[in-house]
């Protein structure tokens, strides 16, 4: 479906979208339940296993974008409504459905923390089968993002309260930026205009590679220019295991390009998958590029993965959060530039 390769764009804007999210201050005292990348589908039996329960899977269980491996973007529990107990009623995302004819209007409503905290609730609302199928099919693409933001919000969150101080204020110190990186991550390289931060264990291998350079004209914000510039980064800085190897871009797979708006200032994000050259390394990772206009350059973050043994869709996700966490310096100043900005996608 060529409509997936907008998801990640349209998380990005779904704060601007959902006017109908509402935040009940009263259960702040029940966190949410379940692992990361879980959604509870309440939904009875016989719904599940017909069309609109396909319909459901093919969305939501649809291949997350820019992994090696096909992996969901959600693990789907089905419950049916007389299963959706206290145990349930904790999940980190819900989605209610109901269809009857009893329905006065079909909707999709998006809420949150109607039962736990910080949780993402759907109820969809139709009066019929193929009623579902219409109005899901035509809101699939906001559902989607919703939840994907509500699970990256939730790793902000917890990365906002706890993160490596040192780490942080080194980056702070060097790019005048702030960024959270949870417990763990050290800094163990760092050059003019360049850092590169990482946590390891005998398994897994996350990181964030920091760089910055002069904003020069708007071509900047072109996918080969930031290809070519993200290349140039890591074949100088970021080296291999064996003498010779370094990081680059892995083009046999065309990398996913968005243009948007971070935090007010004029971004692009690229998802895509590494690898190393003269070795056999690599996993997926996540670029953010953004106009720091109040100091006249770019600030390029990227985020990576390498599990070979294991599933790579949370672990990046992780490092999203993290890459997200950005705040520029003199950000009211960057707002007034950005105003009187008028750039093409």
């Amino acid at each position: 479906m060529k409509r997936i390769l907008y998801l990640s764009f349209l998380v990005l804007l779904t704060f601007t979208l959902f006017n109908s999210c509402v935040n009940d201050s009263t259960n702040m005292r029940k966190k949410i339940t379940g692992k990361s990348g879980e959604l509870v589908i309440v939904i009875p039996k016989t719904i599940w296993e017909s069309t609109p329960g396909s319909k459901l899977r093919e969305v939501l269980a649809q291949p997350q974008l820019g992994l090696p491996q096909d992996e969901p973007i959600f693990d789907l529990i089905d419950v049916p409504p007389a299963a959706f107990k206290d145990i349930f009623k904790t999940s980190r995302n819900i989605i209610n459905v109901t269809i009857s004819s009893t329905v006065d209007t079909s909707k999709v409503e998006l809420k949150k923390d109607i039962w736990a905290w910080p949780q993402a609730v759907i109820n969809i609302k139709a009066k019929s089968q193929d009623d579902f199928v219409d109005l899901f099919t035509k809101n699939s693409d906001r559902i989607v993002a919703y939840l994907l933001k509500a699970e990256r919000d939730r790793l902000m969150i917890n990365y906002k309260k706890y993160h490596d101080k040192a780490a942080k204020n080194i980056v702070s110190d060097q790019f005048k930026i702030k960024l959270n990186m949870p417990p763990g991550f050290k800094v163990t390289k760092q050059e003019k205009d360049f850092a590169w931060v990482r946590y390891e264990t005998p398994d897994i291998s996350q990181g964030i590679i920091i760089s910055s350079f002069p904003y020069t004209s708007d071509s900047t914000f072109t996918k080969n220019y930031l290809l070519s510039k993200r290349d140039s980064i890591l074949k100088e800085y970021v080296e291999g295991p064996t003498t010779g190897s370094y990081m680059t871009t892995e083009h046999q797979l065309p990398p996913i390009f968005n243009v948007f708006k971070f935090k007010n200032n004029y971004a692009t994000e690229i998802r895509g998958l590494w690898k190393v050259e003269n070795d056999f390394m690599g996993g997926p990772y996540i670029n953010l590029s953004v106009l720091d206009a109040a100091n006249n350059r770019i600030v390029m973050i990227d985020g990576y993965v390498y599990a070979p043994r294991f599933d790579k869709r949370d672990y990046l996700r992780q490092v999203e959060a993290m890459i997200h966490s950005l705040e520029l310096p003199d950000q009211a100043k960057n707002d007034k530039i950005n105003s009187q900005i008028n750039m093409g996608n």
